[in-house]
């Protein structure tokens, strides 16, 4: 994963997180628990969509992450 990026739109009160270029989303799917996982045409998961995100402007995104091994 070379770039992570995050996007929060308090309006529309989500955060959208891509891994990967995001021009390269192919299908989107909603898992029911108001997360929608974008991926790419070999279905691996390039980003997710939180809905209904509680952040306002005011506070700041903190964003954490760990990179896995390839297998």
């Amino acid at each position: 994963m070379a770039n992570l990026s995050v996007y929060h739109d308090p309006d529309g009160r989500t955060l959208t997180v891509w891994f990967d270029d995001p021009r390269t989303e192919h299908t989107c799917e909603e898992t029911g628990d108001e997360i929608v996982l974008m991926k790419d045409r070999a279905g691996h998961v390039i980003g997710f969509e939180k809905l209904n995100y509680p952040g306002t402007k005011r506070e700041p995104v903190k964003i954490s992450y760990e990179q896995l091994a390839q297998a």
